[in-house]
């Protein structure tokens, strides 16, 4: 069903998107400038920047839909991914900053002498972008679909175009301008309405929660199932139905009776006020204790929840160490100093932003039962603010949602990309502005066509996985290039190897559907339970067994790392 309320916030966040990345057109010549700003962003505007590029899909819709889907133990997800930025103001900010480095790639090399290192922290690079842009591309068609009623494919598409066009002509020195925009708006767009809901909307009291979801529908609903379902009537009720129901094609008012249905993918079936909602056959209709758990369960299950539960915590406290569009920000930055600031005000911006999703979670528990049913808890967000009345009020707040939703998608697109294009044009095709644009346009393309794939998949679950592999790949790099002067080329190459390919089949089987209840539920889906230890362990292990390939002028890298920059340049 159309939204034009909704549509215009879509359209007015592309619009203002295009105005201001224009200015980069304007500004940006150089590589410098379209690979690391030419490295003068203040700390300010960067952290807006890098906080309009973190805060993606998974933050601004994944986290309340998880958490209304699976419990407020989803809420660890919220956590790991503010936290994440203490551990990186902690170990790895300023001495990144430090070394002058482009990408991930160049630190790699350049700390231990090995191109053939550089290829495959390349590798790396484009496979754990690639992971998190498809979630930003399922939710620019997930957003598109559920408030202009078009098909799936017309949100991808055109976040693709949006953002591949916005890169390749501005680079990193214009989209910093967009970045720190959309966080703004982003944060307007979710804690405006969160907080008009809970206090001038009225919704069902919070004592509520105590009910098994789904709930009672408040006011008349037509719940549209984009997907077939089996559903249990607990009591009988007259609705309106158009579309398949036990087999027939149905178009009007019939009772349900009690007991099971089967609903056809494709149908709409209006439920009066009053009516208690279907509960749907399988793990989406938590008790009041299993949803509050503060555990985390997969997928409704409660699959060893505190093993599900600290592998989050290790993918997402050390998975933004490994981040390649995040890390590649503190180049941008005039010195280490600046870096260490910088990550401070990115903790704050992050933490006033990451209060509203819980809000939404628990007033979708209470309001909006027809998620449960179609099994579409990503867009509690989106369509929250539609179910709680009409009027003027509404329709602000809807366009509000829609467009926030739309700027997570690029702000944080924009910045995958850059990484993408960063590494494919500096480490693959050839140094150079051409070079970038055209890997701009061959990385855009290839991703939109993927985002087509996914339609389905939980943002969040595809988000965790990018985190996954980076924590378990470019963090133990990281962590040990810049503090252990012991790492040697061989050792690294062994660890990358070993941590990005096992947390990358994991991922894989996991997509294939394997292993999905007991413990291999847990070590596929949060893989970096045991992926992260063992990429450590196999950096550490083989660095003392390569003793031979430690680079010959190991502490002059580790001075350049760790002394301020005014000291080094007196002593080079």
């Amino acid at each position: 069903m159309t939204d034009p309320a909704a549509i215009g916030g879509v359209v007015a966040v592309a619009v203002a998107t295009i105005a201001v990345g224009s200015r980069g057109l304007r500004i940006s010549r150089t590589p410098a400038d379209f690979l690391v700003a030419a490295r003068q962003v203040p700390p300010g505007l960067n952290a807006a920047a890098i906080s309009g590029e973190y805060l993606s899909a998974a933050s601004f819709l994944g986290v309340a839909g998880l958490a209304l889907a699976d419990g407020v133990g989803a809420l660890w997800y919220a956590v790991g991914y503010a936290a994440g930025y203490l551990v990186l103001l902690a170990v790895v900010a300023a001495p990144l900053r430090r070394f002058g480095a482009y990408t991930i790639p160049d630190f790699a090399e350049g700390r231990l002498d090995s191109p053939l290192l550089r290829r495959v922290a390349t590798v790396l690079v484009v496979l754990i972008c690639a992971f998190y842009l498809l979630p930003q591309m399922e939710g620019a068609g997930e957003t598109l679909q559920a408030v202009g009623g078009g098909p799936y494919w017309v949100g991808v598409v055109t976040l693709g175009v949006l953002v591949t066009g916005a890169i390749a002509s501005g680079g990193m020195k214009g989209i910093t301008f967009v970045q720190s925009f959309l966080y703004w708006l982003k944060l307007l767009a979710i804690a405006v309405p969160a907080l008009s809901l809970a206090l001038i909307f009225h919704h069902p009291p919070v004592a509520h929660l105590d009910g098994r979801a789904p709930a009672t529908f408040a006011q008349a609903t037509t719940v549209e199932f984009p997907h077939a379902e089996d559903v249990q009537v607990s009591s009988a009720v007259e609705v309106r139905i158009a579309g398949g129901l036990d087999g027939a094609e149905v178009d009007g008012y019939l009772v349900l009776a009690p007991g099971p249905h089967q609903i056809a993918a494709a149908t709409r079936i209006a439920f009066p006020a009053g009516s208690p909602a279907p509960a749907v056959a399988g793990p989406r209709a938590l008790s009041a204790a299993q949803w509050a758990s503060p555990l985390l369960r997969l997928g409704g299950r409660s699959d060893h929840p505190l093993a599900a539960t600290y592998g989050v915590i290790l993918a997402t406290f050390l998975g933004a160490l490994g981040l390649p569009h995040i890390l590649v920000r503190f180049y941008t930055n005039p010195d280490g100093q600046a870096a260490r600031r910088t990550t401070s005000l990115v903790i704050l911006l992050l933490s006033v932003f990451y209060v509203w999703p819980a809000v939404f979670a628990v007033l979708g528990r209470l309001e909006a039962p027809s998620l449960y049913l179609t099994g579409r808890t990503d867009t509690v967000v989106l369509v929250l603010p539609r179910l709680v009345g009409a009027g003027v009020g509404e329709r602000i707040l809807t366009a509000l949602t829609a467009g926030g939703a739309f700027a997570a998608f690029l702000s944080t697109s924009s910045g995958l990309l850059i990484a993408m294009s960063g590494a494919v044009s500096h480490d693959i095709l050839g140094r150079g502005v051409v070079a970038f644009r055209w890997a701009a346009i061959g990385t855009g393309t290839a991703t939109t066509l993927a985002g087509l794939a996914v339609a389905g998949t939980s943002i969040n679950v595809l988000v965790g996985w990018a985190f996954a592999i980076a924590a378990s790949s470019f963090c133990p790099l990281l962590v040990l290039g810049i503090w252990w002067p012991g790492l040697t080329r061989r050792g690294a190459l062994a660890g990358l190897i070993i941590g990005g390919g096992a947390s990358s089949a994991a991922v894989v089987t996991s997509l294939a559907g394997i292993g999905e209840r007991g413990w291999w539920a847990v070590l596929l889906q949060v893989p970096a339970l045991w992926t992260v230890p063992l990429a450590f362990a196999t950096m550490v292990v083989g660095s003392r067994a390569t003793k031979g390939s430690l680079p010959h002028d190991v502490m002059r890298k580790m001075l350049v790392l760790h002394l301020p920059e005014e000291v080094s340049r007196r002593a080079g």
